[in-house]
């Protein structure tokens, strides 16, 4: 008897190592740095009490599964719109092409926008903004979607990371003008990857 638990113990234990994925180096710089943009007073969304109390963001464990190869195609002769936001502004962008991939065996299918104003700055005229929501909204995550960042594809193929899905700055105060996803940007899916709903310290 005394072996069999002993070899039950050990199976549950080689799972667990199997199961333990350590995260990697592009997962950590990005929790750095967003955490340390939230404590910088000149960039962080938060109210001067609350960043002061500031310890860094909740985020969900690495998971490889969601960092995917997406097939990026490009949609030229897009018609400008102006996109809603948490505010009565509303911000003008453009399509700029539609991403397909496999999440978790299914398929999907998200598209990208460009923004009229960012890309006519240097700084930010390779910038592409990918919005979306999922089944987390509301629950482990901000109720209104989440971000991903991307910059103009050089290639048919792309790496989409969603362990870097981000807040708006809405989630953390008032006073901002965050774009809504559009609705065809909402994946049928939990997507338990980035940050994590804001609780107050």
């Amino acid at each position: 008897m005394t072996f069999l638990r002993s070899l039950i113990f050990l199976v549950f234990a080689v799972q667990a190592v199997a199961q333990h994925v350590e995260p990697d180096s592009a997962f950590i710089a990005f929790q750095e740095k967003i955490n340390s943009e939230f404590k910088d007073p000149a960039e962080s969304p938060l109210p001067k009490e609350e960043r002061e109390q500031f310890a860094g963001l909740e985020f969900f464990s690495f998971d490889p599964a969601f960092k995917v190869t997406a097939e990026f195609l490009r949609t030229p002769n897009e018609v400008p719109f102006a996109m809603p936001t948490t505010s009565e502004k509303m911000k003008m962008y453009v399509k700029y092409g539609e991403l397909y991939f496999n999440l978790k065996g299914k398929e999907f299918k998200l598209n990208v926008y460009q923004s009229l104003s960012l890309s006519q700055t240097e700084e930010y005229k390779d910038y592409l903004f990918l919005p979306f929501t999922d089944l987390t909204n509301g629950e482990a995550t901000y109720s209104g979607g989440r971000y991903l960042d991307m910059t103009i594809p050089t290639e048919k193929y792309i790496e989409l990371d969603f362990n870097k899905a981000y807040n708006p700055y809405c989630a953390y105060s008032g006073g901002y003008s965050c774009p809504i996803p559009p609705k065809e940007n909402h994946l049928e899916i939990a997507v338990n990857a980035g940050v994590k709903t804001y609780k107050k310290s």
